[in-house]
């Protein structure tokens, strides 16, 4: 791989079966499908590091960041403990109003997670999209969470994810003004470059993704990037169109859980 690439990995839950809470049809990733590519990073030589630690000095093409969206309670139950026997570590975003309900994680995962040595990170407070907020409520909801989750963990929280990747330069301004150094979107790609401040793009990993089609966008090489690239553009349109909320509905009614 590239001295110039950085990929960062985007999960959300690891699920066995549609009848498990939290499922999705598209992100929710079945526990062995997720042990084969952390086996598949492992045999090829990558290393797994968390975005606090000084990557341009261990950036040398093999480094890879594994990220988790939302806080899905399987991320303590399940991928915590395939991560730590591989000696492994990853960034969980947690939507801090989540903590606590049915299916996600609780405090007490989320003080797991830390005491592990895994990175806790915003999703913000209630994961309404930012671009939707005016400015008290985008501060708002990118203090509060912020509060929570370094409360709960006594660290640092200096990356957010933005909730459903929605926003751009202004939320960006925003979070960094409040004390986040890195700001993470849901735009595929592969980071050509340390990510300080810039919005970082990510590789979306999703159900039912085979490894020849992860190597390709772990390398990002061949025409499943391209794809990959054109598949987002190609859902930005409705998003723009509807709006946020009703895209949100309809997908919904398209992808019932």
């Amino acid at each position: 791989m590239s001295r110039a690439r950085l990929p960062i990995l985007m999960y959300h839950g690891l699920h066995e079966s549609a009848d498990e809470p939290g499922f999705d049809p598209v992100y929710s990733v079945a526990p062995a499908q997720f042990e084969r590519q952390m086996d598949w990073l492992r045999d090829n030589g990558l290393r797994t590091a968390r975005l606090d630690e000084n990557l341009p000095a261990r950036h040398d093409g093999q480094c890879v960041i594994v990220s988790f969206d939302d806080g899905d309670a399987t991320n303590r139950r399940i991928a915590l403990p395939r991560l730590a026997a591989r000696g492994m570590v990853a960034e969980f975003f947690i939507t801090s109003d989540f903590i606590g309900r049915p299916g996600m994680v609780s405090e007490a995962d989320v003080r797991t997670l830390a005491d592990a040595g895994m990175g806790v990170q915003s999703h913000g407070r209630s994961h309404r999209f930012l671009e939707d907020l005016d400015e008290i409520e985008l501060d708002g909801e990118l203090i509060e969470s912020k509060r929570r989750l370094e409360g709960l963990t006594e660290r640092s929280v200096t990356a957010l994810a933005l909730p459903g990747g929605r926003g751009g330069a202004r939320e960006r301004a925003a979070a960094l003004r409040l004390g986040y150094r890195q700001v993470l979107t849901s735009v595929p790609g592969i980071n050509r470059g340390i990510p300080a401040s810039d919005c970082s793009e990510r590789i979306a990993i999703t159900r039912g993704m085979g490894l020849d089609e992860f190597a390709d966008l772990l390398q990002w090489r061949g025409m499943r990037p391209r794809m990959a690239r054109l598949r987002y553009h190609v859902l930005a349109w409705p998003k723009r169109l509807l709006g946020n909320e009703r895209y949100q509905r309809l997908r919904a009614r398209l992808l019932p859980g």
